[in-house]
């Protein structure tokens, strides 16, 4: 199911982990184009509830098309997603589900400045309402700190010779465009793998430090279980390494009794139990999804239970 032009992944799997209960109360952190909200909500009942958030504003103004009592859309970041809650007086909820990174609307949508396939403002923010550009990242900053959000975000060896170029052209002529910086990365880095394009890792780079995807993930993430009601689903689709790192680690580590001092006088019935129970294994888009959306082929997703 397409839609607004955008084919929400793992669409099935991801509501059916949620468990949808008919008289639950759920959240979809990343609205998009509503696909997997759709979803809840044809899976809920009456008294059934959903809350969505969504950091862009072209996505929240889609999603008003949706005429459903049921259904609250908040512009937000889902790092405040506790406050969020609050200010919908909902306490408790049955589960949040977290769809990471970039939307097809974003990605093909040449002035949000995300894809090198336009020629386009380099903006790369999903907000567009606030923030600081690609661009303007790229004309203030020092040569090692592009150096290290290129290394660090877009895992790209040719990460000096980037940095590098970069200060040197914007001493000449500025980087304003997609195309300009596309170019730019091209000349720098000398060899890469078969059928991806030289600037892929550093246009990834650049929208995960516009948009401080990591840190935005991090912070939400302890939110996502305090809400949590005994029993309630946290479901996670990660899109890149570095998302499904931190949404393992974490999952594994509110899987787990807090460590304690070695020699501690303490029964193993007086620990603090863990807050997470993972369900299942890591899920992946299957045979016939990839086929008709290859930009899932990367789509992980994870599912861990309130305890």
């Amino acid at each position: 199911m397409s839609v607004g032009g955008h084919a929400p992944v793992l669409l099935s799997e991801a509501a059916t982990a949620l468990a949808v209960a008919a008289a639950g109360v759920y959240v979809d952190a990343t609205f998009g184009r509503g696909g997997h909200s759709r979803e809840i909500l044809a899976r809920l009942g009456e008294q059934g509830r959903l809350v969505a958030l969504d950091r862009d504003p072209a996505a929240v103004t889609a999603g008003r098309l949706i005429d459903d009592p049921r259904l609250r859309l908040v512009h937000s970041a889902f790092s405040r997603l506790g406050q969020v809650l609050d200010e919908a007086n909902v306490g408790q909820v049955n589960g949040v589900l977290l769809d990471l990174g970039v939307s097809s609307p974003q990605l093909d949508t040449p002035e949000r400045g995300m894809s090198f396939r336009f020629d386009a403002p380099l903006d790369m923010r999903m907000d567009t309402s606030e923030g600081e550009t690609a661009a303007e990242f790229l004309a203030r900053a020092e040569q090692r700190d592009i150096e290290k959000v290129i290394r660090d975000y877009g895992e790209e060896r040719f990460a000096h010779a980037i940095a590098k170029a970069v200060v040197a052209a914007r001493c000449e002529h500025g980087i304003s465009t997609t195309r300009q910086f596309a170019a730019l990365v091209e000349k720098a880095v000398r060899t890469r793998e078969p059928g991806l394009h030289p600037a892929t890792r550093s246009f990834q780079a650049l929208r995960i430090h516009v948009n401080r995807e990591l840190e935005e993930l991090s912070l939400v993430l302890p939110q996502c279980v305090d809400r949590l009601a005994v029993g309630g689903r946290l479901v996670v689709i990660s899109f890149h390494s570095l998302e499904d790192r931190i949404v393992k680690r974490f999952m594994r580590g509110e899987s787990q009794p807090p460590h304690l001092p070695k020699r501690l006088p303490v029964r193993a019935a007086d620990m603090p139990a863990p807050k997470l129970r993972p369900i299942g294994k890591a899920v992946r888009a299957g045979d016939a999804e990839l086929a008709a959306n290859p930009r899932a082929r990367s789509a992980v997703m994870r599912v861990a239970e309130r305890c």
